[in-house]
């Protein structure tokens, strides 16, 4: 694999290396939503979702669609969806695992 390769997987990986990030994965994953939506899902605030999902549309993870004043925003396609999922699967089984690692402590 080229270094070039490598560092752009590295780079779409790290879409996924965030709670917040995740947070609003899920909380589109079924359905587009507005801005203002996702942040009554996460009970956050609006500067910061909005730089989270500056990230995740430039990683290709996301689309957004202008109506009106709105922004709403899904998923890119049903492999990033598929991707979400085989994660959750995964997790499961290494979960304890996971909780237990000592060297990625945020």
């Amino acid at each position: 694999m080229l270094q070039t390769d490598l560092d752009t997987k590295v780079k779409f990986l790290r879409g996924f290396a965030d709670k917040t990030r995740i947070q609003i994965l899920d909380s589109i994953k079924d359905q587009e939503k507005a801005v203002t939506q996702i942040v009554d899902d996460l009970k956050g605030n609006q500067s910061n979702i909005s730089q989270h999902l500056a990230c995740l549309k430039g990683c290709g993870l996301i689309v957004g669609r202008q109506e009106g004043k709105y922004v709403y925003y899904s998923l890119r396609n049903e492999q990033v969806r598929d991707l979400l999922m085989m994660f959750n699967t995964v997790f499961e089984d290494v979960q304890n695992d996971v909780a237990c690692c000592e060297r990625h402590i945020d």
